[in-house]
């Protein structure tokens, strides 16, 4: 089973990759520090959290057909906090990273958006022109979902908190996301509906 204990991260946080994703992700970032110990070249580390925009796919692109279904949804009780950051942004800030001389050497984290299971799923079915039905079911159901093998991870990701800690990265690049979360938000719903 899958560490659920998500929490908030910062930049001096140590990386704990829990599977095979993360853990290349780990290793091509440690291969390329040794890469630019030996050149010189300067190293910017990006660690985004879930990207969002037109065009994605995966987990998120369930997301949002699960949120324009109008199926009854059990997140209304939900106060978890999850980072996003919408792909636009997530450009502009690479551009930021490789002309800003502040970025050398960082581990840069971002985000434009926190948000709750239910609020995130209230404004991707309102991108697709859809009524959103949630209800509240009690937090000890979503534990045990959380325990059983297969679904654990992804109960995870839906009902506990993973917020990325941008603060360090806003203040050293002087960087604020130039597009509004709900805007990206809206357009990603209503390019995965087909709108």
């Amino acid at each position: 089973m899958a560490r659920c204990d998500l929490g908030r991260f910062r930049t001096d946080d140590p990386p704990r990759p829990e599977d095979a994703y993360g853990r290349a992700k780990l290793a091509s970032e440690r291969a390329l520090a040794e890469v630019a110990d030996e050149t010189g070249l300067d190293l910017v580390i990006l660690r985004p959290p879930l990207v969002y925009g037109p065009g994605v796919g995966g987990n998120f692109r369930a997301l949002v057909r699960l949120a324009g279904s109008g199926l009854p949804l059990p997140f209304a009780a939900l106060n978890n906090r999850r980072s996003l950051i919408f792909r636009d942004n997530l450009v502009d800030l690479v551009a930021a990273a490789a002309l800003h001389p502040a970025a050398a050497g960082r581990v840069l984290l971002a985000a434009d958006v926190v948000l709750s299971t239910a609020a995130l799923i209230r404004i991707l079915a309102r991108g697709q022109g859809r009524a959103v039905r949630l209800f509240a079911v009690p937090n000890s159901v979503f534990a045990a979902l959380r325990a059983l093998p297969g679904l654990g991870p992804a109960v995870c990701r839906l009902s506990l908190s993973l917020q990325v800690d941008d603060a360090a990265t806003r203040a050293a690049l002087d960087w604020m996301p130039p597009f509004g979360a709900e805007a990206g938000l809206i357009a990603t719903a209503r390019a995965v509906a087909g709108r």
